[in-house]
Parts: structure tokens; C-alpha cells; sequence
């Protein structure tokens, strides 16, 4: 193969992916390779994959053949949720070289200096693998992801993720400690936590979601911490209040609501119901009135009818978070969903209208909520990226702001008046 010790990356899916793909890479690096762009020829091309929906699967095809078409002689390895669901389809596309499941992505390097492929079956998943340590690339110095949760023994009835990470396990409090103090060491004021259930942190180590927020607030250097995903129903009261107290959480929240009828969510199998949502945004904003909600919406559930949908429109406008989620529902194998009556299925043409709906009302709210925050003071950690003279950087609740460049400022937190 041509550069042998060269390593190129793409990732695709959600921040958990990116977490792993820089603890990856770091492996390569400690194994003498060199990271290149992945639009460059390199000797290998690690492909980190999603299967969320099916739109998803079909983007990681035609990335790993664009892959493969910018040099046919490297070894292509890719890994992540769609190789764990769909390992012999992968291995169909002519060019790919190894499938490995989300367990054995810790095994990349050995896999692809001796050529073997590595998978398990979904009850190996559950049963014998610890969670995947992760930290996020810590070169751009300002901001890092910490994974702390993988899996989910939740079981909705659309929902993949048990099926390609398997059950709900986590690090240890003092592991997660041990890496944030290491993430600072590197100079990052901010890390953002992830999981795929994070708020069930502490299944396999009998600790609590809240018993790691206060240990990870005693690290010296990190000045900003982000949740990145969280359950309603985990998201309780008691820490809401407590994030409010303790100035290092930012007021930013990315709450997963998928419907906004009752109706809906008891055919998901989702674990509250639209009543207790609304009471959680309600509290969050008795305690942080100025915090940025982001909501998830799934569009066109099997036997969503019009009127479920425009239920799940009036909760929105009703709860006004600022930005939403919006994904179509796509049939996914091995789900209870997918055995739902084919009659029940929403034609895509009425998907496509109901997306297209919801992005109004989503462009709508988050204008509404930048509009509520003019004239306010807030703080600014400005990233080192520059486009036409010009960085940005990102206030506590989520609100992009842009200046021009100033190199001083990078890495740096800035309070500002946001016009």
C-alpha cells in the first residue's frame, strides 16, 4: 500500500463518534502513523460509521467508496454503529479491507497491521465488553469531548443504538476525572460530556449522573463543561438546580422529545410523556430563563396522523425550545417498529412536507430566542478558526458570535454584548 504509515479519518454521526475517532487516532499516532486529510491519498482510511437511519447507512457507503477511489491500494478499516448492524454488507463493497464492531475499536491498529477483522454479536455486547474510554481531539485546544457512558438498556421501539453498543455501562467517576484533568492539562477550557444515554451514567460502577457532575466540577483548569444529550426523565429536578448554582455547566441542554403527542410516545416506547417534559423546560427556565433548549423531533413515526402531528407542532410552540432536531423516520431492521403494520407507514412525500414544517418553525423559535438575549452580557470562548478575516466562538447558552480576528483572543473567554 502506498504511505503505509499514513492514517486518514472520517467520521460520521453523532459526538459520541468523534470522541472515539481522536482516542483512535491517538493510537495510530503512538504506532508510528502520520494523520493526513482524508481527501489526501493515504495508507489507511479509518471509516467511523452511523446507522441512525437509513440515510445515514447509505452516507456511509458513498463515503467509504470516496474513500476508496482516492487510493484504491489502502487498507480501508471502518468500524462504528453500521459495521456492527451491517458487517456483510460492508464487506461487499470492493475496496474494504477490514469490519470491526463498536467493541473492538481499541483493536484498529492491531487489526490492520495483521489484517484481521474483529466482530460480536449483539449479546456478546451486552454482556462481556467495558465501556470504550474516549477523550475528543485535544490539539485544537479549546474544546474536547469526554465520553462517559456507552449503550443503552432503554428499548425504543424505533431506536438501533442497543443493537450496535450494546447495554448501559460507563467508566469509573475517578477514570473520568483522571481524563479531564488530563484534557486541561492540554490548555482545553472546555469539555463537552457524551454518551449514548449519558443522564444513565453509574450501571456498572454504582455511582450516579449527579455524583459525576460534582466530581468533574472540583477539576482545576476546565472552565466550561456542555451535556451533551440527556433524557427528560433523568434530567431531574435536583441536578437542574444544582447546574444552575455552579457557573463551570454552561445553560445549554439537548433534550431528546421525538414527539410532542402522548399518543406517539407510548408507540416509541419513550419513558415520560409530553406533560413532564414541558414541566422540565419549565424548571430549567425558573432556574437558567436565559438557557438554550435543542430538541430532537422524529417526523413521520409509523401511524403518526395528521393530527399527532399538528399536536406535536402546538407542544412546540408551546415550550419553545431554541433550535430543534429533525429527523425522518426511516424503518430500521431489528426493531419493533419495523414489524409495525406496513399500512401504518408514513408516505415520504408527507415526511418531507412535515420536515420542511418543522424547519420554519425551528428557524422561527431560534430567532426568536437570539432576539430575547440582545443587549445581554454573556461570555464568549472564541475559537481559533479564521473565514475572511473573521473567528467566532460560542456564548454559555449557545449563541454563535462572530469578530473579527484577533489571535490573542483564541482560547480565550471573552464577556461580550450580544447584538
Amino acid at each position: 500500500m502506498d504511505n503505509p504509515k499514513t492514517v486518514a479519518f472520517l467520521t460520521l454521526g453523532c459526538k459520541l463518534n468523534y470522541a472515539e475517532t481522536a482516542t483512535i487516532a491517538r493510537d495510530f499516532v503512538q504506532h508510528g502513523y502520520t494523520l493526513v486529510s482524508p481527501s489526501k491519498p493515504a495508507g489507511v482510511y479509518v471509516v467511523n460509521t452511523c446507522s441512525v437511519t437509513g440515510n445515514a447507512d447509505k452516507k456511509c457507503r458513498q463515503a467509504i467508496r470516496k474513500l476508496i477511489k482516492v487510493n484504491p491500494r489502502a487498507v480501508v478499516a471502518v468500524t462504528g454503529c453500521y459495521a456492527q448492524l451491517r458487517a456483510p454488507e460492508i464487506q461487499k463493497i470492493p475496496g474494504v479491507s477490514l469490519v470491526l464492531g463498536t467493541n473492538y475499536r481499541h483493536r484498529i491498529v492491531e487489526a490492520v497491521e495483521t489484517g484481521h477483522s474483529f466482530t460480536c454479536s449483539c449479546e456478546e455486547l451486552h454482556s462481556i465488553f467495558p465501556a470504550f474510554s474516549a477523550v475528543g481531539n485535544t490539539r485544537e485546544r479549546t474544546r474536547s469531548f469526554l465520553k462517559v457512558q456507552d449503550g443503552c438498556d432503554y428499548r425504543c421501539s424505533y431506536c438501533t443504538v442497543p443493537l450496535a453498543r450494546g447495554g448501559s455501562r460507563n467508566i469509573p467517576i475517578a477514570l473520568a476525572v483522571e481524563q479531564a484533568q488530563t484534557i486541561a492539562a492540554a490548555g482545553v477550557k472546555e469539555i463537552v460530556l457524551t454518551g449514548v444515554n449519558t443522564g444513565d451514567f453509574g450501571k456498572t460502577t454504582g455511582e450516579t449522573f449527579f455524583d459525576l457532575l460534582k466530581a468533574l466540577e472540583e477539576v482545576q483548569g476546565i472552565e466550561r463543561y456542555r451535556i451533551s444529550s440527556i433524557e427528560p426523565n433523568l434530567l431531574t429536578t435536583e441536578i437542574i438546580a444544582w447546574l444552575a448554582e455552579h457557573p463551570k455547566f454552561q445553560h445549554h441542554f439537548h433534550i431528546p422529545l421525538q414527539s410532542g403527542s402522548d399518543n406517539v410516545l407510548k408507540r416509541m416506547r419513550r419513558r415520560y410523556t409530553t406533560g413532564l417534559f414541558a414541566e422540565r423546560l419549565q424548571y430549567i427556565r425558573t432556574k437558567m430563563p436565559y438557557a438554550f433548549i435543542g430538541v430532537d423531533v422524529i417526523v413521520g413515526f409509523p401511524g403518526e396522523t395528521e393530527e399527532d402531528f399538528e399536536t406535536t407542532c402546538r407542544f412546540l410552540e408551546e415550550v419553545r425550545p431554541a433550535f430543534l432536531h429533525i429527523f425522518p423516520y426511516s424503518v430500521r431492521p431489528g426493531t419493533q417498529a419495523a414489524l409495525f403494520p406496513v399500512s401504518e407507514r408514513v408516505a415520504a412525500e408527507i415526511q418531507a412536507e412535515r420536515v420542511h414544517k418543522l424547519g420554519q418553525l425551528s428557524d422561527i423559535l431560534h430567532e426568536s430566542f437570539c432576539r430575547a438575549n440582545s443587549g445581554r452580557r454573556e461570555k464568549v470562548l472564541f475559537e481559533g478558526k479564521t473565514l475572511n478575516g473573521i473567528m467566532h466562538g460560542y456564548t454559555g447558552n449557545y449563541i454563535r458570535v462572530e469578530r473579527e480576528y484577533d489571535k490573542s483572543l483564541i482560547n480565550t473567554i471573552v464577556e461580550v454584548t450580544l447584538d
